[in-house]
């Protein structure tokens, strides 16, 4: 099976910080889902692709948080940590 690795940009590390503790725990234990499949819905990782973007963007909802990523060979691109409200601006 191939691991990925999961990769913050700066945006993402600081909207992650600014969470708050309880949901930022939340939000690190769902991109620790990602390592496995970053792809397929399951419990505990609701993932869903994204139409019309390029590269094929997907998200991760954790609550009323939505993680913003692609993928890129074996790495997980975190793009984006944002609450529902403004996450698909």
């Amino acid at each position: 099976m191939t691991r990925y690795e999961v990769l913050l940009s700066q945006t993402a590390h600081k909207q992650l910080s600014a969470a708050g503790a309880r949901e930022e725990a939340r939000l690190r234990r769902g991109l620790t889902q990602l390592e496995t499949e970053p792809f397929r819905r399951r419990s505990g990782a609701d993932i869903k692709k994204l139409r019309g973007a390029e590269p094929p963007l997907y998200r991760l909802r954790v609550g009323d948080w939505r993680a913003l990523y692609f993928v890129e060979g074996t790495r997980v691109m975190v793009t984006s940590i944002r609450r529902r409200e403004g996450a698909y601006d």
